[in-house]
């Protein structure tokens, strides 16, 4: 029986390129915070794409939300550069509606990934 090594590429896949996030998508955004405001936790294919390229790549500087009182307050961090160490707390954004926490951060990782803020969504 072979053993795989992962670092190993497959044939094939040096060329693949993971979904960029383009002002196209900027509908999959309003269906985010339309979901948010009405507590809908299914998302369409379009919004879990962009969901799922937000969530993956290098965990170092990735923004998180961090309790600071269950279910009363909360506030941004970024995450390490390696597992088991502190997560870096930013203080100076503090939240006390979870809704806009969550909102807040899935407008700052867009901005990571686009290079541009997510300014004219409207959940309407």
């Amino acid at each position: 029986m072979r053993r795989i090594d992962r670092s190993e590429s497959s044939p094939g896949t040096e060329s693949m390129n993971r979904y960029r996030i383009s002002n196209a998508d900027e509908i999959y955004a309003a269906e985010f915070k339309r979901n948010l405001e009405a507590g809908i936790h299914a998302h369409s294919p379009g919004l879990q794409r962009i969901l799922n390229v937000m969530r993956g790549g290098p965990k170092e500087g990735k923004y998180v939300l961090i309790i600071m009182e269950p279910h009363r307050r909360w506030c941004l961090g970024r995450m390490p550069a390696s597992r088991g160490e502190p997560v870096d707390v930013l203080g100076s954004h503090e939240f006390t509606d979870l809704k806009e926490a969550e909102w807040t951060v899935f407008q700052l990782r867009w901005q990571e990934q686009t290079g541009e803020p997510l300014f004219s969504v409207s959940s309407d």
